[in-house]
This record gives C-alpha cells, sequence and structure tokens, in this order.
C-alpha cells in the first residue's frame, strides 16, 4: 500500500474498478444519504393499517463508506480490492445483518486484455447487469430492487469473472454458499451459508450475463439461480431452486434516456412449483439542465401459479414512480421521490419476494403511497 488518498467521485464510480487508474494506491469514498419519509396504509401492530412518517437512512442510494485499492503489477496486469459497508444513517447502525462489509469484499486480479477475476463477497451477475437498465438507477427507496432480482443480490463464497472489451460487457459467477435467508415455509427454513461437506449444491448459486452499452443503444441478457438449502433444525431436507432471467434495452435521446425491460422467475422445492411469476418495467430519466434530472418509471408484474396462497398477491402488483433530482455540486444534491403501488407495499413489497422491503400493506389495504424529500453527500 503506498498511497491513501480521497477523491470526490461521481456515484456512477463509487463501486467500479477501471483499468484507467493505472497507479497503485487506496482510495476511501462512500455515500450519505438520508430522507424524511410519508407512507400510508402500513401495517401497524395489531396488523391493521396506518400512515407512517420516519426518517430514513437512504433514499437514492444507500448508505456506505468503503476502500478500494489497485497495485499496478505490470504487463498489463494488477492486483485489486474493494471493502464496502453500508450505513443506517438514521440509526448509526451497521447494515446488511450487522457486516462490517456487507455490501461488497472482495479481491482480485485484473488483465487489460482478458478481463478481472474476484473472490468474495459480491454483486450477482444478474443485478450487475440490470442496474444499467433500471430507470432510477436502483434507488434506494421505492425501487422495487428485490421483486426484480431476488433478495441474494449479493453473495458469499463468489469467485467471478467479469471482461469489458469496449462496449460489450461479458459475466459470469459462481457462489459455493451464498448466505442468503429465504425465510420459512411449512415450518422449513430457506437459504444457508452452504460449503458443507458432501453437500455441494446446497445454497450454492451461479449467473451470467452479457450487456452492450453504446452512446446511444443498450441491451442485455442476464440469467441467475440460486440452489437454498431446505432443513428443518439440524435435518437438511434438500435443496430449492429460486431462478430468474431478465432481458432489458436502453436508448438515449438527446437529454432523454427510454429503459425497458423484462424479468422471468421461478421458485420451486421437491418438484413443485411456489411462485412462477414476471415482472416488466419501462422507464425515461431526463435532463431538464445540468443540475435538475427528472426520473419516472413504471412496474408491473403478474403471477401464473403458487402452490402457496399466502406467496401470491389478490391481485398483479404493479407501481408507478417519480424523482426529481437538483444537484447543488457535483457531491451533494436533494430530492423529492414519490411512488404509488397497487397490490403490494412500495417497491412491490410481498410475500412472494421472500424478504420484506419494510413496506407491509396493512389491514385489507390493497394500495401504499410514499413520498420522501432528502439530502445525499458522496465523497
Amino acid at each position: 500500500m503506498k498511497t491513501l488518498r480521497k477523491l470526490p467521485l461521481p456515484f456512477a464510480l463509487l463501486t467500479a474498478v477501471g483499468v484507467a487508474q493505472a497507479q497503485s494506491g487506496v482510495t476511501i469514498y462512500g455515500v450519505v444519504d438520508s430522507n424524511i419519509e410519508f407512507a400510508t396504509n402500513m401495517k401497524n401492530a395489531s396488523g391493521g393499517s396506518d400512515n407512517r412518517f420516519a426518517v430514513n437512512g437512504g433514499g437514492l442510494s444507500g448508505s456506505r463508506w468503503g476502500l478500494r485499492g489497485v497495485e499496478d503489477l505490470g504487463r498489463g496486469l494488477r492486483a485489486l480490492f474493494v471493502l464496502e459497508g453500508g450505513i443506517g444513517v438514521d440509526t448509526g447502525t451497521v447494515q446488511q445483518g450487522g457486516r462490517l462489509f456487507g455490501r461488497q469484499a472482495f479481491v482480485g486480479l485484473e488483465s487489460v486484455t482478458y478481463g478481472k477475476l474476484t473472490l468474495g463477497r459480491q454483486y450477482t451477475s444478474l443485478d450487475e447487469a440490470l442496474s444499467n437498465f433500471s430507470p432510477a438507477f436502483y434507488a434506494n427507496t421505492y425501487e422495487p430492487v428485490i421483486a426484480v432480482v431476488g433478495p441474494a443480490f449479493r453473495e458469499d463464497n463468489t469467485v467471478k469473472y467479469t471482461g469489458t472489451f469496449g462496449a460489450l460487457t461479458v459475466g459470469a459467477h459462481w457462489s459455493f454458499g451464498t448466505g442468503a435467508g429465504f425465510g420459512s415455509v411449512s415450518g422449513a427454513s430457506i437459504g444457508g451459508s452452504g460449503e458443507s461437506p458432501g453437500q455441494f449444491r446446497r445454497d450454492s448459486g451461479y449467473g451470467a450475463q452479457i450487456s452492450y452499452l453504446g452512446d446511444v443503444f443498450g441491451a442485455t441478457l442476464a440469467y441467475d439461480q440460486v440452489n437454498p438449502g431446505i432443513s428443518n433444525g439440524a435435518t437438511f431436507l434438500g435443496t430449492g431452486a429460486v431462478k430468474k432471467a431478465a432481458a432489458a434495452v436502453s436508448y438515449a435521446i438527446g437529454p432523454a434516456k427510454i429503459e425497458a425491460g423484462y424479468r422471468w422467475g421461478k421458485s420451486s422445492t421437491s418438484g413443485a412449483t411456489l411462485v412462477r411469476d414476471d415482472i416488466y418495467w419501462a422507464g425515461v430519466a431526463y435532463q431538464v439542465t445540468p443540475a435538475l434530472g427528472l426520473t419516472a418509471d413504471y412496474f408491473y408484474q403478474t403471477f401464473h401459479s403458487s402452490t402457496l396462497p399466502a406467496l401470491r398477491p389478490p391481485g398483479n402488483p404493479w407501481q408507478l414512480m417519480f424523482i426529481a433530482d437538483y444537484n447543488f455540486s457535483k457531491r451533494t444534491d436533494v430530492y423529492l421521490t414519490t411512488a404509488y403501488s397497487k397490490n403490494a407495499g412500495l417497491a412491490l413489497d410481498t410475500a412472494s419476494i421472500g424478504f420484506s422491503n419494510g413496506y407491509p400493506l396493512g389491514g385489507t389495504k390493497t394500495n401504499m403511497l410514499g413520498v420522501a424529500v432528502g439530502i445525499r453527500h458522496k465523497f
């Protein structure tokens, strides 16, 4: 380690490690984001519904801090690492279940010619591919990321390859134990850390992507599968399968960028389908001025079958979302974000995603409205 530098970076570069920075060194970086929110029809302690006022630790971005290091090894090869942890700004707590570096923690080698190979806790290929086709750039509040890519969009114990060749990016990953939990069904817990002797498939995960990102047109195809272990106490009962495939496109017209996508999903265990669903989305981001950006998007989810009625909402969920973001500088911005959902909580929060986004519907309510005003600072 030769240097320790603190650099102001655009948000799009906060989690990127590029070949352009050839010198050796370590960079500290992060995002601090918080907002005041009002949400309707949320589930209360008695199971009914009430409105809620809250201060949230993350609005357009999940708050974080991280260390990124590179060492030039010569001949177009370099070593790299990333350690990145989530921060709950509203409470000052560590996120991702109390992990110090729960967002990312990996080390690897990168070749100018052949691409990058990394080991550790990393984003899945599906999550990485769709991040460039999310109208709101995976906004932490209201964007239904979990519904689209699943709760295991970061996986432990992962080997990952990423190669970028001009506008074309290809990638694939394998996790020996995702560390993801999917709740429980009929008293049996689903998910875990894997890497169990004699149980190679247990809690494993894998996926791949191919993406084209041109100046005007972009497109991606991606696949992801997690094989969560199913256990009843100390008794291992087998593995399930959570499969997702997606395709998305984008097109830039002057200051506007239009994006649309489709995600196929199927969750099963013991040959029985637990959830079979599709999600469609479309949105536009428009840069009104260099300082002011507007974003609008729409998500629609359809359910084809579900073995367990509790996993299926009463109707097909959908959500409308709008963001107005004003930048005082490259590092500091203020924003208004609002969303309206039907047949689900905000961010398409239903039992079918195997995870709670924190917006469960209360009582017999079938819709939810959220409005948040916040500030974000990048360093």
